[in-house]
């Protein structure tokens, strides 16, 4: 979660008035399967789609350490390996909300994988990139081609 105070906006209201970096995460199994979360009506946005993981980096963070963090936050699962694949520009909304969102590929042990922010997410579940579930959150498929771009 956000170490923001009272004087300092969420980095969803910083977005609003200036680029904002995130960090996205895929994450997988080692098999080819990719886990997504259902998120919940208590999610920023988008309530009742499915999503890869994806938060705000922290100020002093690198990507290693703001993925690390976000992944045992949102799945309560280490990450046992993290993967560069691309950067995005994403524009959104009215008004527009700017994101830098650095997109991940994050491999997790199944076993450990559990919901870890039960007022975001209602559930989680594996499954093929190819078969994704619906509906999708409107930043899922640009993440999840990095991801099967990766694996050609």
């Amino acid at each position: 979660m956000s170490s923001t105070s009272p004087s300092q906006p969420s980095p969803r209201d910083r977005a609003l008035t200036a680029p904002t970096v995130s960090v996205v995460f895929v994450c997988h199994d080692g098999a080819g399967r990719v886990l997504l979360a259902l998120r919940s009506a208590g999610a920023r946005d988008e309530p009742g789609t499915w999503d890869a993981g994806a938060g705000a980096l922290e100020h002093g963070e690198t990507f290693e350490e703001a993925v690390t963090r976000e992944v045992r936050e949102e799945y309560s699962a280490p990450p046992h390996a993290i993967e560069t694949l691309g950067v995005r520009n994403v524009l959104r909304g009215d008004p527009v909300s700017h994101w830098v969102a650095v997109v991940f590929a994050v491999e997790v042990d199944p076993a450990q994988v559990a919901i870890g922010e039960p007022h975001k997410f209602d559930a989680l579940d594996w499954f093929d990139p190819e078969a994704l579930p619906q509906p999708c959150h409107s930043q899922l498929a640009a993440a999840i081609g990095l991801f099967t771009a990766r694996q050609r």
